[in-house]
Protein backbone atom coordinates (compact mmCIF):
# COMPACT_ATOMS: atom_id res chain seq x y z
CA UNK A 1 0.00 0.00 0.00
CA UNK A 2 1.16 3.59 -0.86
CA UNK A 3 2.37 5.94 1.68
CA UNK A 4 0.03 9.25 2.84
CA UNK A 5 0.52 12.06 4.48
CA UNK A 6 -0.42 12.17 7.93
CA UNK A 7 -0.63 15.71 7.83
CA UNK A 8 -4.24 17.22 6.78
CA UNK A 9 -4.30 19.43 3.61
CA UNK A 10 -6.00 22.66 3.31
CA UNK A 11 -9.09 22.11 0.76
CA UNK A 12 -11.87 23.59 -0.48
CA UNK A 13 -15.47 23.94 1.93
CA UNK A 14 -18.21 22.26 -0.20
CA UNK A 15 -19.26 25.74 -0.77
CA UNK A 16 -16.39 26.50 -2.78
CA UNK A 17 -16.41 23.10 -4.37
CA UNK A 18 -20.22 23.60 -5.59
CA UNK A 19 -19.38 27.29 -6.87
CA UNK A 20 -16.49 25.79 -9.08
CA UNK A 21 -19.00 22.96 -10.39
CA UNK A 22 -21.46 25.83 -11.12
CA UNK A 23 -19.24 28.04 -13.07
CA UNK A 24 -17.55 25.08 -15.25
CA UNK A 25 -20.57 23.72 -15.75
CA UNK A 26 -22.22 26.54 -16.91
CA UNK A 27 -19.33 27.50 -18.94
CA UNK A 28 -19.80 23.75 -20.37
CA UNK A 29 -23.34 24.32 -20.99
CA UNK A 30 -22.87 27.57 -23.32
CA UNK A 31 -20.13 26.42 -25.21
CA UNK A 32 -22.17 23.30 -26.37
CA UNK A 33 -24.55 25.51 -27.84
CA UNK A 34 -23.30 26.00 -31.60
CA UNK A 35 -19.85 25.20 -31.09
CA UNK A 36 -17.97 26.40 -34.36
CA UNK A 37 -17.13 22.50 -34.91
CA UNK A 38 -18.90 19.90 -33.20
CA UNK A 39 -16.05 17.19 -33.54
CA UNK A 40 -13.46 19.71 -31.88
CA UNK A 41 -15.48 20.60 -28.86
CA UNK A 42 -16.41 17.01 -28.08
CA UNK A 43 -12.57 15.67 -28.41
CA UNK A 44 -11.58 18.88 -26.12
CA UNK A 45 -14.24 18.94 -23.53
CA UNK A 46 -14.50 15.18 -23.21
CA UNK A 47 -11.58 15.80 -20.72
CA UNK A 48 -13.51 18.07 -18.45
CA UNK A 49 -16.72 15.57 -18.44
CA UNK A 50 -14.18 12.67 -17.22
CA UNK A 51 -12.81 14.89 -14.63
CA UNK A 52 -15.70 16.61 -12.90
CA UNK A 53 -17.36 12.84 -11.50
CA UNK A 54 -13.43 11.67 -10.73
CA UNK A 55 -13.01 14.90 -8.96
CA UNK A 56 -16.44 14.79 -6.92
CA UNK A 57 -16.47 10.98 -6.35
CA UNK A 58 -12.56 11.23 -4.59
CA UNK A 59 -13.25 14.32 -2.77
CA UNK A 60 -14.24 13.13 0.60
CA UNK A 61 -11.79 10.60 0.74
CA UNK A 62 -8.99 11.81 -0.61
CA UNK A 63 -9.30 15.70 -0.87
CA UNK A 64 -6.89 17.74 -3.13
CA UNK A 65 -5.74 21.06 -2.13
CA UNK A 66 -7.50 24.22 -2.68
CA UNK A 67 -5.18 25.70 -4.84
CA UNK A 68 -5.50 22.27 -6.83
CA UNK A 69 -9.13 22.30 -7.31
CA UNK A 70 -8.88 25.96 -8.67
CA UNK A 71 -6.17 25.32 -10.97
CA UNK A 72 -8.35 22.49 -12.22
CA UNK A 73 -11.24 24.71 -13.33
CA UNK A 74 -9.13 26.98 -14.64
CA UNK A 75 -7.69 24.11 -16.41
CA UNK A 76 -11.50 22.96 -17.47
CA UNK A 77 -12.30 26.46 -18.15
CA UNK A 78 -9.67 26.90 -20.98
CA UNK A 79 -9.75 23.68 -22.61
CA UNK A 80 -14.08 24.40 -22.66
CA UNK A 81 -13.37 28.13 -24.16
CA UNK A 82 -10.53 26.63 -26.88
CA UNK A 83 -13.53 23.69 -27.82
CA UNK A 84 -16.49 26.27 -28.41
CA UNK A 85 -14.39 28.25 -31.14
CA UNK A 86 -11.39 25.79 -31.77
CA UNK A 87 -8.26 26.94 -31.09
CA UNK A 88 -6.82 28.48 -34.22
CA UNK A 89 -10.25 30.84 -34.30
CA UNK A 90 -10.71 31.62 -30.35
CA UNK A 91 -11.71 35.49 -30.31
CA UNK A 92 -9.41 35.95 -27.53
CA UNK A 93 -6.33 34.37 -29.43
CA UNK A 94 -7.55 36.99 -32.18
CA UNK A 95 -7.37 39.97 -29.97
CA UNK A 96 -3.66 39.20 -28.95
CA UNK A 97 -2.54 38.45 -32.15
CA UNK A 98 -3.84 41.99 -33.17
CA UNK A 99 -2.93 43.45 -29.92
CA UNK A 100 0.78 42.01 -29.97
CA UNK A 101 1.12 41.52 -33.96
CA UNK A 102 1.83 37.86 -34.03
CA UNK A 103 1.57 36.05 -37.21
CA UNK A 104 -1.55 33.56 -35.78
CA UNK A 105 -3.74 32.99 -33.42
CA UNK A 106 -1.53 31.87 -30.19
CA UNK A 107 -4.36 30.66 -27.90
CA UNK A 108 -3.34 27.06 -28.43
CA UNK A 109 -0.25 28.21 -26.59
CA UNK A 110 -2.17 29.58 -24.02
CA UNK A 111 -3.59 25.76 -23.60
CA UNK A 112 -0.57 24.02 -23.81
CA UNK A 113 1.07 26.03 -21.11
CA UNK A 114 -1.60 25.16 -19.04
CA UNK A 115 -1.09 21.64 -19.88
CA UNK A 116 2.25 21.99 -18.21
CA UNK A 117 1.08 24.42 -15.30
CA UNK A 118 -1.79 22.40 -13.85
CA UNK A 119 -0.36 18.75 -14.39
CA UNK A 120 2.71 19.99 -12.48
CA UNK A 121 0.64 20.58 -9.51
CA UNK A 122 -1.50 17.93 -9.53
CA UNK A 123 1.50 15.51 -10.33
CA UNK A 124 3.75 17.33 -7.24
CA UNK A 125 0.59 16.62 -4.88
CA UNK A 126 0.37 13.23 -5.69
CA UNK A 127 3.91 12.35 -5.68
CA UNK A 128 4.35 14.04 -2.19
CA UNK A 129 1.59 12.15 -0.69
CA UNK A 130 1.53 9.04 -2.44
CA UNK A 131 5.21 8.09 -2.00
CA UNK A 132 8.22 8.70 -0.01
CA UNK A 133 9.79 11.14 -2.43
CA UNK A 134 10.39 14.53 -0.92
CA UNK A 135 10.88 18.14 -2.33
CA UNK A 136 14.19 18.79 -4.02
CA UNK A 137 15.85 18.37 -7.37
CA UNK A 138 14.05 15.13 -7.70
CA UNK A 139 10.74 15.86 -7.12
CA UNK A 140 11.43 18.92 -9.47
CA UNK A 141 13.06 16.91 -11.93
CA UNK A 142 10.42 13.77 -12.14
CA UNK A 143 7.61 16.79 -12.24
CA UNK A 144 8.64 18.23 -15.36
CA UNK A 145 9.19 14.57 -16.73
CA UNK A 146 5.74 13.65 -16.03
CA UNK A 147 4.20 16.55 -17.65
CA UNK A 148 6.60 16.38 -21.04
CA UNK A 149 5.14 12.73 -21.11
CA UNK A 150 1.63 13.88 -20.95
CA UNK A 151 2.07 16.59 -23.55
CA UNK A 152 3.92 14.42 -25.36
CA UNK A 153 0.77 11.67 -25.02
CA UNK A 154 -1.37 14.14 -26.09
CA UNK A 155 0.47 15.00 -29.70
CA UNK A 156 0.08 11.24 -29.91
CA UNK A 157 -3.19 12.02 -30.05
CA UNK A 158 -3.27 14.01 -32.64
CA UNK A 159 -1.51 12.38 -34.69
CA UNK A 160 -3.79 9.56 -34.43
CA UNK A 161 -6.97 11.58 -34.45
CA UNK A 162 -5.46 13.44 -38.12
CA UNK A 163 -4.82 9.61 -39.23
CA UNK A 164 -8.29 8.49 -38.33
CA UNK A 165 -10.03 11.59 -39.48
CA UNK A 166 -8.04 13.17 -41.99
CA UNK A 167 -9.22 16.60 -43.55
CA UNK A 168 -11.54 16.62 -40.82
CA UNK A 169 -8.54 16.96 -38.29
CA UNK A 170 -7.78 20.01 -39.47
CA UNK A 171 -9.73 22.42 -36.39
CA UNK A 172 -8.76 20.00 -34.05
CA UNK A 173 -4.80 20.12 -34.32
CA UNK A 174 -4.55 24.06 -34.91
CA UNK A 175 -1.14 23.56 -36.21
CA UNK A 176 -2.17 26.94 -39.04
CA UNK A 177 0.44 26.21 -41.01
CA UNK A 178 3.16 25.96 -38.41
CA UNK A 179 5.76 23.05 -39.47
CA UNK A 180 6.90 22.93 -35.28
CA UNK A 181 3.80 22.97 -33.54
CA UNK A 182 4.64 20.17 -32.04
CA UNK A 183 7.72 20.87 -30.91
CA UNK A 184 6.35 24.29 -29.60
CA UNK A 185 3.29 22.53 -27.57
CA UNK A 186 5.72 20.50 -25.70
CA UNK A 187 8.12 23.25 -25.49
CA UNK A 188 4.93 25.26 -24.09
CA UNK A 189 4.27 22.20 -21.34
CA UNK A 190 7.66 22.48 -19.95
CA UNK A 191 7.53 25.95 -19.45
CA UNK A 192 4.45 25.88 -17.61
CA UNK A 193 5.54 22.95 -15.21
CA UNK A 194 8.74 24.83 -14.77
CA UNK A 195 6.92 28.68 -13.91
CA UNK A 196 4.33 25.91 -11.81
CA UNK A 197 7.01 24.75 -9.15
CA UNK A 198 9.10 28.09 -9.19
CA UNK A 199 6.12 29.94 -8.40
CA UNK A 200 3.35 27.98 -6.79
CA UNK A 201 5.33 25.50 -4.31
CA UNK A 202 5.64 27.91 -1.18
CA UNK A 203 1.79 27.89 -1.41
CA UNK A 204 1.61 24.04 -1.95
CA UNK A 205 3.28 23.29 0.89
CA UNK A 206 1.45 25.06 3.17
CA UNK A 207 -1.54 23.51 1.96
CA UNK A 208 -0.39 20.21 2.41
CA UNK A 209 0.72 20.69 5.77
CA UNK A 210 4.49 20.91 4.74
CA UNK A 211 6.65 24.29 6.59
Amino acid sequence: MLPTSSAPVVSISRGEAAFLLSVVAGVLAWSGWAPQDRLTWFIEIIWVLAAIPLLIATRQRFPLTRLLYWLIAIHCLILIYGGKYTYALTPLGDLWRDWFGFARNNYDRLGHLAQGFIPAILARELLLRLTLLQRGGWLFYLVCAACLSFSAFFEFIEWWAALIMGGAAEAYLATQGDIWDTQWDMFCALVGAIAAQLLLARVHDRQLGRR
